[in-house]
Formats: C-alpha cells, sequence, structure tokens
C-alpha cells in the first residue's frame, strides 16, 4: 500500500490510503457456540493467567428480508475465551434481549435501532400503520457496546436507559434492567469508572420543563455478606446535575474523565437536535440523522468534585473537538491532567454505515477511508486553583515538561490548548483509538503507558503501545489481521506498570474460520502465543478481563 500525506488538518497529516481491502466479512453475520470449543495454541500463553476474556459487539445483521443500516445496529454477541493452565477454550451467545427475541419472532426489524428505524407492521390496515409513525419509539436494550460492572454483577450495556445483567461464565442473559427504575436519568454511557473502594461512576442525561442536562451518576460498592442472583442498583443516586449549553442543541456524549477527586464532563460540539429528535420517527428518519457536528461551538471542561458533587465556578473551554474515549486522569501539584483520543470532526460517528463498511476494495474503499477524520492522542491540563485574583492572558500550566496551556480569559473562564502525546511515528498507523490502561492499578494516577489500536484502515488494523515519556511507539502489525481493543491484564505481583500481557482478538477478511486470540508481552510488546479459534467472528466494539474465571 503506497500513500501521500492528506491535507486534511483533522487527519494531522496522516497518510493518505491506496489499495485497501474489503472489510465486507467483518460485518457479517455469524452463527453462535454457545457450548464451549478447544483452540488450537501456537507459542506459549502464560501458565499464571486464570479468568476470561469477555468481548462484545454486533453480530447478526438482518432479519428476514430486513437489513440493519449501521454497524452499531446489529445484534449483541458475547464471546468469551477462558483460559486457564495456558489452555483457551472459546464460545458465543447472541444475548436475549427484548430487541433479539422479538425481531427473531417475527422475522423482520420490529425495534428501531441507532441508524434503523423499524418499519411498521405490514399486516396491519393503513390507518394502524400511518399512526404508529406518530408513537414514540421504545429505546432499544440491544446492549452491543460493553461489558460493565455494578455491585460486583457484570452487565453488558449500550447507551439507552437498558442494561442486561448477565452471567459472565455461561453468558446467559438474565434480567433487563431500567436505569429509570432507581434514578431519574434517561439514558447512561456504556464506560463507567470504579474507584478504589468498588463504587462505579457514569454519565446519563436527562430532560424537562426546567430544561437539559447533563447528570453523573454514582453506584456504591457491593454490600458485604451473602448476595441474592438479582440485579441490585440500590443506592445509585445522581452526584451533580449539569445543565446543557444550549438546551435545544445537547451534546452527545460517549465516556467522561475521572481522577481521584474529580468528574469531568466533556460538553462537545457533536449536538443532537431536540426538535429533529421529536420529529426524526414521524419523518422515518433514523437517531444518527439528528447528530450534527457544530465547530462553532467550544469544547467545554465541566469539572465536579466527585465526593461532594459540587461544580467548579470555573468554566474551562478548548476550541471544538470531540472524543469518544478516554484515556486517563489524574491530579499533579495543582492540576488535573486529562489525556483522551480527540479528533477535529465528529460527523464520523454517523458514517459506519454497513453501506460504508462494505465498500469495494482499492478506489472505493480508498475514497471514504480518507475523507474520515483521524483520532489522536492529546493532553489537556486544568488548572485547579484559578479564582478572581488569578492573573489572566498568561499560561496557568506550570508542570514541568509540559506543553499544554491553560490562560484565564475572563471571569471564570479559562482557555486550554492541548499538547500532543505523539511523535510523526504514530501517523503512518492512521492515528489512534480504543485505548486502555493498567486500570486496575493506574487508573486515576500517574501513569506512563497506555495501549490502543491503530486505525491504517476503517477498522483497526494494527497494536500500538505508547510510551508518554519519550512519545514513542510499539507496534504490532501483520497484513490482512485487524486487531480488537488491546485489553491488559497485570501479571502477579507485578512491581512495574507493564509487567504483564496485552490480549487482543484478531479477525481477517481473508480466510474464514481463522480468528485467534493474540497474548503479547506487554513489556516488550513481543507475541507470546495465540489461540486459533475455528469460528467466524465479527468486528466488534469493548471487553473486559474477569480474573473471577
Amino acid at each position: 500500500m503506497s500513500s501521500t500525506f492528506s491535507r486534511d488538518t483533522a487527519s494531522n497529516k496522516c497518510p493518505l490510503a491506496m489499495g485497501l481491502e474489503t472489510i465486507a466479512p467483518l460485518v457479517q453475520s455469524v452463527e453462535e457456540t454457545p457450548e464451549p470449543i478447544t483452540t488450537v495454541t501456537i507459542g506459549k500463553i502464560p501458565c499464571w493467567i486464570h479468568g476470561s476474556f469477555l468481548r462484545n459487539g454486533p453480530g447478526k445483521f438482518e432479519f428476514g428480508k430486513d437489513n440493519f443500516n449501521h454497524w452499531f445496529d446489529g445484534m449483541a454477541l458475547m464471546h468469551r475465551f477462558y483460559i486457564r493452565d495456558g489452555e483457551v477454550t472459546y464460545s458465543s451467545r447472541f444475548l436475549r434481549s427484548d430487541s433479539y427475541v422479538t425481531n427473531l419472532q417475527k422475522n423482520r426489524i420490529v425495534v428501531s435501532e441507532f441508524g434503523t428505524i423499524a418499519m411498521p407492521d405490514p399486516c396491519k390496515n393503513l390507518f394502524a400503520r400511518f399512526f404508529s409513525r406518530f408513537k414514540v419509539p421504545q429505546a432499544t436494550d440491544n446492549a452491543s457496546v460493553n461489558f460493565v460492572k455494578y455491585k460486583g454483577d457484570y452487565y453488558v450495556s449500550t447507551e439507552t436507559n437498558y442494561m442486561r445483567r448477565v452471567d459472565p461464565q455461561s453468558l446467559e442473559t438474565k434480567e433487563k434492567v431500567d436505569w429509570t427504575q432507581y434514578i431519574a436519568v434517561n439514558s447512561a454511557t456504556a464506560h463507567p469508572h470504579y474507584d478504589r473502594e468498588g463504587a462505579s461512576y457514569n454519565m446519563g442525561n436527562s430532560y424537562g420543563r426546567q430544561g437539559f442536562f447533563y447528570n453523573i451518576i454514582r453506584v456504591p460498592p457491593p454490600d458485604k455478606g451473602e448476595r441474592e442472583d438479582k440485579a441490585d442498583l440500590s443506592g445509585a443516586q445522581v452526584l451533580c446535575s449539569i445543565p446543557a449549553s444550549d438546551s435545544r442543541k445537547p451534546s452527545y456524549f460517549h465516556s467522561f474523565a475521572m481522577s481521584e477527586n474529580y468528574v469531568v464532563f466533556i460538553e462537545q460540539p457533536i449536538k443532537l437536535d431536540l426538535l429533529k429528535f421529536m420529529m426524526f420517527r414521524i419523518q422515518g428518519k433514523s437517531f444518527h440523522k439528528v447528530m450534527t457536528w457544530e465547530p462553532q461551538y467550544d469544547t467545554i471542561f465541566h469539572v465536579v468534585d466527585r465526593h461532594t458533587g459540587e461544580q467548579s465556578k470555573v468554566k474551562y473551554r478548548t476550541p471544538a473537538m470531540f472524543t469518544l474515549h478516554q484515556i486517563n486522569s489524574y491530579e499533579d501539584r495543582g492540576f488535573l491532567v486529562m489525556d483522551m483520543c480527540c479528533g477535529d470532526n465528529g460527523e464520523v460517528i454517523g458514517d459506519f454505515t454497513l453501506e460504508n463498511l462494505r465498500r469495494a476494495p482499492g478506489e472505493e474503499m480508498d475514497k471514504f477511508y480518507n475523507s474520515m477524520c483521524r483520532n489522536l492522542p492529546r493532553r489537556y491540563v486544568l488548572p485547579l486553583t484559578v479564582t478572581d485574583d488569578t492573573p489572566s492572558n498568561q499560561n496557568l500550566v506550570t508542570m514541568p515538561f509540559c506543553q499544554a496551556t491553560a490562560v484565564k480569559t475572563g471571569r471564570g473562564e479559562v482557555l486550554c490548548v492541548h499538547e500532543e502525546l505523539y511523535d510523526k511515528e504514530l501517523l503512518q498507523f492512521g492515528g489512534l483509538e480504543f485505548p486502555q490502561i493498567n486500570y486496575a492499578h493506574y487508573n486515576a494516577l500517574k501513569y506512563r503507558y497506555f495501549y490502543a489500536c491503530g486505525f491504517g484502515h476503517l477498522f483497526s488494523d494494527s497494536l500500538l503501545k505508547m510510551d508518554l515519556e519519550t512519545k514513542k511507539l510499539k507496534a504490532w502489525r501483520q497484513p490482512g489481521l485487524f486487531p480488537s481493543e488491546p485489553v491488559f491484564v497485570p501479571a502477579p505481583n507485578a512491581t512495574e506498570e507493564d509487567d504483564g500481557v496485552v490480549m487482543s482478538v484478531i479477525i481477517t477478511p481473508r480466510m474464514e474460520k481463522s480468528t485467534f486470540l493474540l497474548v503479547l508481552d506487554a513489556k516488550t510488546f513481543t507475541e507470546l502465543g495465540r489461540a486459533e479459534v475455528p469460528v467466524n467472528i465479527p468486528f466488534g466494539t469493548h471487553g473486559v478481563f474477569n480474573e473471577m474465571g
């Protein structure tokens, strides 16, 4: 594959692609594998690894003659790689959501998803079909984004008000959980954070006569003693409600930042037009059509004390950018350091339609890929001690070796400009996304390394280890192989941050049933072993390692 350099400032001179191969097989429906099957191990998988690598993502893209339009719409397929004594078994199950079960029973798409509107029942008469368009569609419980944990239980989650509790060993679907039955929010993200005591934090939204609000949610740690086998979000509370800057056009958000003492909500210029949202069902438009990228707005960092729920009176701004995934955040010398993957064009979310992902190889695929924004790692530094007496028009960031700046521009306002967390070598990998750290030991603490996927294609085609001290990287990349989000698992009694392994599921469009679980030494980023799985697995979203097995 040859390349020239892009003029797209959002891509920051990432190479233009030429001759990209098809990835259509990576977004095709597959069968589930409910009973564990053995894999073939090549190399050596460390015997100290004992647990389940759990993955989630879309796995079925049609029912009967109806086809979903967007990659996010596919029915959730859960995967489990069980690792013990250097051996690996694999199993998978479709989430038995109401959406999946109803669609299967009717043999058509009955429940609307992010990019697909369910059509009225053709068996109804003309008037019934017409008036059905005026009904507000029920949110889907097709939780295809992530595995999350609340009070010791695993759930699969998406971005609606519904989650599904699941058994992390059998992948059995358990009860549906509605956030609105516990706290006053209309949805929650699929990316919670966890503190050292076992409490979970998340972001949700709410809207009513008073306007639109972004809500910080806290779910307490699990109760001690015996627990019932049922969903339990009791004790959940809204710590803080942040009013939207424009209640008619609130911001879309996928995640948030959290340090030891603060939660940061990032209000970005990906806007939801609420008028369009109310009308989209009548107009026959899917949800992603009501999202717009409006770079005339700044991005705003709202800082909240996570112990008291008190919101900072200082409004931290930065020029328009968007972020889907945070890397890590921590406090240092009176500053809040936030590292995240950022882009300069938020239209990317709606572009991942199945039509685009199934484009022909070569010129057609190249043109679409080259039109897209590439995400790159950035650091923002927020001074936490800004007062009315703080001088204006000078850089307040005094951390050594830090290139990020923060300047007080007016009463209660600070303009933040980021530092780039990479050197030019990263550009050859197309930027990065899906960042992961040694979360168990370094979440909300000062750290040095993170792991991510490089995006030299529409889907990730490399694994990267980034060193924040040197801004250098290590890479694993092989032609035709597409890795999933890397997950770090620390070694027992580890004394260094990168002492452990990185795991990723590798798939390819070039060959049937040639998936494998890859295990890399996190320190050297060299392959230790792989477990070959004789089934097809579609490209997924997020996952976790469950040490309980």
